[in-house]
């Protein structure tokens, strides 16, 4: 059975591989295993701040862009956790991500509805 990190990141990966024009950086798509180990606390947090919200209620009246934000805050809490000057990239607001990311983020929160029940 995979953990919420290993979820997380099998969603982010089936993210990138449909949204990402053209060819994702590897990085981008390594498997769990290959993964830096602040990159899976993250995932793993991220999964479990998802979980909690999804097993709270309410989360079905959220639009497909709100399941996207909030993974993406959830996110940058964890990049200024564990990277202590990031790139501006790294922590960067919604409507500055590109389209793809955003469409990614939106489909993590989706897999953690379906996966964490």
């Amino acid at each position: 059975m995979m953990t919420g990190g290993e979820t997380f990141r099998e969603a982010w990966i089936a993210g990138v591989r449909k949204h990402f024009p053209g060819e994702p950086k590897p990085s981008y798509v390594a498997p769990w295993d290959d993964t830096p180990d602040w990159e899976r606390a993250s995932a793993a947090a991220v999964y479990e701040q998802v979980a909690l919200l999804i097993r709270q209620g309410g989360t079905d009246k959220l639009s497909r862009e709100q399941k996207g934000r909030f993974v993406a805050l959830c996110w940058i809490a964890q990049i200024y956790r564990h990277i202590p000057d990031p790139k501006p990239a790294y922590v960067a607001d919604w409507e500055q991500l590109p389209e793809w990311q955003q469409e990614t983020d939106a489909d993590i929160f989706d897999h953690i509805a379906v996966t964490s029940g």
